[in-house]
């Protein structure tokens, strides 16, 4: 096909380049994927209200989350298992998120050492997303270890106390090839294994103590990653949670939850602390719904896959610059060229159940 001009091209290159039993692990979602299709029918049903006469030719996309300053209001999701997507892996997204001055939250479950990530993100801003396991000790052991190798913040995912039923895996008997899990304490004598024995791993457990006991240990801002109701935003700041990102794990766990767009606004309201957005982003246009329904920023996942397993690094890099480009354009052409001004003013959406509920 011809060089890609946006995201959906990507993928569809990506489908192309993979094998198919890869791209279905990397592109399905659980159950019959009614969420993992709601978060992007809800930026469909979402639109945008221009204004009119205001000067674009200068846009301003600068942010910041925490206390880490970005150059625009994207960052990249945590994304496991990244080699069996392109040898590069982890790698290639590290130079990229580089290149483009993007933060690289990274995967617990990636098939590169944290340390080696670090090195060649060379200095740029990374956060480290964690699996609470059973073993506690190792659980500390892997947080002291991301800590210093520099990362910001730890990302707690507190979605997937067991894995969701992903029936394109267990159609294709899907399994992980023999690369290396260097956060991952696999047994030993496993010459392949399956996402549900690593998920085996996790604590089944975690509970909001737990939560409060890892934010006392960790001695880094704690973000939690997975929330969907107003009810949960507002205990978690309570149990240590300096930030919140509204996730459904993009439709991989539980199936038949609102998009993550959808609930945005209530998590927003009940959090008291800054909230990001990640599911369905796969337009610039994306970035600047959400950021007007009330995320600080926003995070991508499978479009950065789609690029890696089309052109390594600079597939990657593609990817994050045309996402670029089309939010810059869409700042000018919406009359609010600076993000720091967008606000719910911008959007118009249809009522969701959420919404209707709390009405």
């Amino acid at each position: 096909m011809s060089e890609p001009v946006n995201v959906h091209d990507y993928e569809q290159a990506a489908r192309a380049a993979l094998d198919p039993d890869v791209f279905d692990y990397f592109a399905g979602g659980a159950g019959d994927e009614i969420t993992l299709a709601e978060n992007l029918e809800a930026f469909r049903r979402t639109f945008l209200r221009p204004r009119v006469l205001v000067d674009g030719s200068q846009c301003s996309m600068a942010t910041s989350v925490l206390t880490t300053e970005l150059a625009w209001p994207v960052m990249i999701a945590p994304l496991a298992y990244l080699r069996v997507a392109r040898a590069e892996g982890e790698l290639a997204v590290a130079r990229a998120a580089r290149e483009t001055e993007t933060l690289y939250c990274v995967s617990s479950l990636a098939t590169t050492a944290p340390e080696h990530i670090a090195a060649e993100l060379a200095g740029a801003a990374w956060w480290f997303q964690l699996y609470p396991y059973r073993d506690r000790g190792r659980t500390r052991e892997i947080v002291a270890r991301a800590r210093a190798a520099g990362c910001l913040a730890l990302v707690v995912t507190v979605d997937a106390p067991r894995l969701g039923r992903r029936e394109r895996d267990l159609r294709n008997a899907f399994t992980l090839p023999q690369l290396e899990l260097p956060c991952v304490p696999i047994p030993p004598g496993k010459e392949r294994v399956t996402p549900a024995d690593v998920n085996a791993l996790f604590d089944e457990r975690l509970d909001w103590n737990a939560l409060e006991e890892l934010s006392s240990i960790a001695e880094l801002p704690v973000v939690v990653k997975g929330v969907l109701t107003g009810e949960d935003a507002s205990l978690a700041p309570e149990y240590g949670a300096a930030a919140l990102i509204v996730s459904n794990h993009g439709g991989r766990q539980l199936d038949g939850v609102p998009a993550t767009l959808d609930v945005l606004t209530e998590v927003v309201e009940a959090a008291g602390v800054e909230v990001y957005l990640d599911g369905g982003i796969r337009r610039g246009a994306d970035v600047v719904k959400a950021l007007g329904l009330g995320a600080r920023a926003v995070l991508v996942g499978r479009p950065i896959v789609w690029g890696l397993a089309v052109d390594g690094s600079a597939g990657v890099r593609g990817v994050l610059e045309t996402l670029r480009s089309e939010l810059e354009l869409t700042l000018a052409l919406s009359g609010c060229p600076d993000i720091r001004e967008l606000s719910a003013a911008i959007v118009e959406r249809q009522t969701t159940v959420s919404e209707r509920r709390r009405g």
